[in-house]
């Protein structure tokens, strides 16, 4: 049986997957879990409900915080906030664990459900298969006074800007950055952090209806940033995604800064002021390799983990590195998130920029982004691929065509039967020939009868 939930969280289209009787059913399993520890020590548990603007949010968020109340916990609901606000506010409030009711980058009909626990952390894949276990269980309803109390809490968000200005390492004056809320949960936070910050801000994709998040607006979409930036003539430009939890940038010529390149930057920045603990970056696999070339020249130490930033996270914890993130702009800043922050990563970004005086696309040519193509290679039996003589034996010489100057990776989907074929060379061409070859092997391997 497949996992109810994802990477992140349990995501689908919203009424059809996602419905109010899903989303009461899992909070009810998850006050359960996550508050046993509270009601043993005789204490009520509580709990932080925020979700993104989209228009679903709002009958998931009422469902949610029913089943919460209904099952003794008692509701702070922030409305409308980035993830990692309601990570944030979870910490800060001293609640039992926090609901973000979002989708993120996906589009306005999809929806989703992520649980934070006890410190504003992402849940254990453990953890959250024990409420996917617990659902639909039989049990004691609190009667009377033991009902839980739903409290409609809007000072979410000015508290949350609060603990940006006292992470920000110096102010942005004389900057002009564009803003783009991708119609989403930034869409008022993050002018807001940057005005306070002194950075003279353009806002564009920062009016939300609901209908509108993520169309044609914030990281997956930067032709709009791209253009303001340039006729605004601004330093820089933030792309959010719909829930904040990332940020890519466009520098003052409007070519795109990714989240490598944002890595890169920040990681030297943290290592100038003596914080980048142990000189030690973590990003995934699929960063790109002109990211781990430019750091061993810095005297970086790069760790790689599996995609995903809670994996990103967990290697963070473990080992108490400052610093880490993700290609698509997923960046935790462990001093100050549990979790990767947008907003707090452009605030970051911008600093470096103000700091140095220093334009973003100077800072950001620490790195050069080697060519990197990505084939899915369908219909096949993801399990043997790393087992396969011939795949692997054809893995094997193509790394050594490359010889130091590229790379091969391939992954399986979590999902499909895919394998996803990713190469880096010295040009798009060798990369894409490189990457067809390979998909050709696979797919003639490990292909389905």
């Amino acid at each position: 049986m497949s996992r109810l939930f994802g990477t992140d969280g349990v995501r689908g289209l919203a009424n059809r997957d996602i419905t109010a009787e899903l989303a009461l059913d899992l909070s009810i399993a998850a006050a359960h879990v996550l508050g046993e520890e509270d009601r043993r020590a005789g204490r009520r548990p509580r709990a932080v409900v925020g979700r993104d603007p989209r228009v679903s949010g709002e009958f998931l968020s009422a469902a949610v915080c029913a089943g919460l109340a209904s099952a003794g916990v008692d509701v702070h609901n922030v409305g409308v906030l980035p993830t990692p606000a309601v990570a944030y506010l979870t910490n800060d409030m001293g609640a039992t664990f926090g609901v973000m009711l979002s989708a993120s980058h996906n589009a306005m009909p999809d929806n989703g459900i992520k649980f934070f626990a006890t410190g504003g952390h992402k849940l254990a894949d453990a953890v959250e298969d024990e409420i996917a276990a617990a659902m639909g269980r039989d049990w004691e309803r609190p009667q009377g006074a033991d009902v839980g109390r739903v409290h409609e809490n809007r000072a979410g968000q000015a508290r949350y800007v609060a603990h940006l200005m006292q992470a920000l390492p110096n102010r942005l004056d004389g900057l002009r950055v564009v803003i783009d809320g991708a119609h989403g949960a930034a869409s008022a936070v993050s002018p807001e952090a940057f005005r306070l910050s002194g950075a003279e801000v353009v806002e564009i994709g920062t009016d939300p209806d609901g209908l509108n998040i993520n169309d044609g607006y914030g990281s997956t979409h930067l032709e709009r940033l791209r253009s303001a930036v340039v006729e605004r003539g601004a330093h820089l430009g933030i792309a959010h995604d719909g829930d904040a939890d990332r940020c890519l940038a466009v520098d003052a010529d409007g070519g795109e800064v990714d989240g490598d390149q944002i890595m890169a930057i920040l990681a030297l920045a943290l290592r100038d002021h003596g914080l980048l603990r142990e000189n030690v970056l973590v990003a995934t696999v699929m960063s790109n390799l002109g990211l781990i070339q430019a750091m061993e020249r810095e005297g970086v130490t790069v760790k790689q983990t599996g995609v995903g930033d809670r994996y990103v996270l967990e290697e963070m914890r473990r080992h108490d590195h400052s610093l880490g993130g993700e290609q698509s702009g997923h960046v935790i800043l462990l001093e100050h998130a549990t979790t990767g922050d947008g907003i707090l990563t452009g605030l970051m970004l911008a600093a470096r920029v103000a700091e140095t005086g220093r334009p973003l696309a100077e800072l950001a040519a620490v790195m050069t982004r080697l060519p990197q193509v990505l084939v899915n290679v369908k219909g096949v039996d993801k399990d043997r691929v790393d087992t396969d003589e011939g795949v692997q034996g054809a893995v094997a010489a193509a790394q050594g065509v490359l010889d130091g100057t590229g790379r091969v990776l391939l992954r399986k989907s979590g999902t499909e039967p895919v394998v996803r074929v990713m190469v880096e060379a010295g040009t798009e061409a060798q990369a894409k020939e490189t990457a067809d070859q390979l998909a050709a092997v696979v797919e003639e391997r490990l292909a389905l009868a």
